[in-house]
């Protein structure tokens, strides 16, 4: 953290604030009508995707080379941020397409970014991540998936667990341990796709929140595949992990912010409207207290996770820190925040006629994925600046 930070690299630009207009429009237009009955029906959001891909918004990070917008990552951020304002699980679909992607833009083959980045640009299919497993959660290294070769194929066998939008993804970045003896070292990346032989899925679980994108257990039995789609040499595959969930966590703390920021706008205007006691309740001292808190440290984390954003793009050396950093404070205020909009709204509040009891729900699960907010102190501890 040596030196004064470059305000520059992470404001947001002319253009970032066209695009931020640009996506809120069309969340707010053809994502937020539908987002009750998603998570009411716990139904993936086709509206969404449908509306995203049709924009070009489904995965803005692919580059330029492979028919992607090529968007750099403060942009990514805004645009998660701003459908997370209106549908948590929506924004789950560029989230989680530069999350199962990432691998094979940081370590891929020239001909496997080619032909699954061009796929992905194209919106022909979603990606998504298979890290962690039924005993190997924040100890990811401890998985127990194999990847054996067999002559020019890999054969996978093993079970992933807690993967977002299983099922509905057409590629899956799979890791699996390729030589038992190495631990971290002896974990290798591959791309696996829904129609490979003896892929199949579990049923989605029954979540607190983000209800509206599937979480599925991914099951590999004998599934063999071409060895050229390894990503990446062999037993790279957990550093390429790691190095990805350096960028994409900056991500999750993105939707956080967007969930944090639909629950303050919404809170905003109904204490604006309710009246007790002969005036609105937004007059009185203790509820202005209230919002400026949430408005105050909602802008603390949208800083910080913009200022991530601006390290991601440059690589800068610190990114790590920063990408924990913003994750962890983001989804702590998105909790506090949300539950703040819920008290604020009294008894309406805790009802499933208002959207602040769903945007609490959808808050919480940004306090565990890609990595606890432990385990986010953890890694800051280990790469204080």
């Amino acid at each position: 953290m040596a030196g004064s930070p470059d305000f520059d690299l992470y404001r947001p630009a002319e253009e970032h604030d066209m695009l931020r207009d640009s996506v809120r429009a069309l969340a707010e237009a053809k994502i937020a009508p539908f987002a009750a009955a998603v998570d009411e029906e716990a139904r993936f959001p086709q509206e969404a995707l449908d509306a995203l891909t049709a924009a070009d918004l489904h995965a803005v990070h692919v580059p330029e080379e492979y028919g992607g917008a090529g968007a750099d990552a403060l942009a990514m951020v805004i645009v998660i941020e701003e459908v997370a304002r209106v549908c948590a699980s929506s924004s789950l679909i560029p989230a989680v397409n530069k999350l199962g992607s990432l691998p094979v833009i940081l370590s891929g083959s020239e001909d496997l970014k080619k032909k699954y980045m061009s796929r992905l640009a194209k919106g022909e299919g979603m990606f998504s991540y298979c890290l962690s497993e039924p005993d190997a959660g924040s100890d990811a290294a401890g998985m127990k998936t194999r990847a054996v070769r067999d002559g020019d194929f890999w054969v996978l066998n093993g079970v992933k667990r807690w993967i977002t939008n299983a099922g509905v993804s057409e590629y899956y970045t799979v890791m699996a341990v390729t030589d038992p003896t190495k631990r971290s070292k002896g974990i290798s990346a591959f791309v696996v796709e829904k129609s490979d032989e003896g892929v199949s899925f579990g049923a989605p679980e029954k979540k607190l929140g983000i209800k509206g994108s599937p979480t599925r257990e991914v099951y590999l039995d004998n599934v063999r595949i071409p060895a050229d789609r390894m990503i990446g040499e062999e037993g790279t595959g957990f550093a390429t992990a790691m190095k990805t969930l350096d960028h994409t966590r900056i991500t999750i703390a993105a939707q956080a912010i967007g969930i944090a920021q639909g629950a303050l706008d919404y809170a905003k205007g109904y204490v604006q409207e309710r009246k007790q006691f002969g005036k609105p309740i937004g007059d009185f001292q203790g509820i202005q207290f209230m919002l400026a808190d949430m408005a105050m440290k909602l802008e603390a984390a949208r800083q910080l996770t913009y200022s991530a954003a601006a390290k991601s793009e440059r690589l800068d050396g610190d990114l790590t820190f920063f990408g924990a950093a913003a994750k962890c404070f983001a989804s702590d205020v998105a909790m506090e925040v949300t539950t703040d909009a819920v008290q604020l709204l009294g008894g309406y509040g805790y009802t499933r006629d208002y959207p602040v009891e769903r945007m609490m729900r959808d808050a919480k699960i940004t306090q565990i994925y890609e990595g606890t907010n432990q385990v986010q102190r953890i890694v800051m501890a280990r790469n204080l600046p």
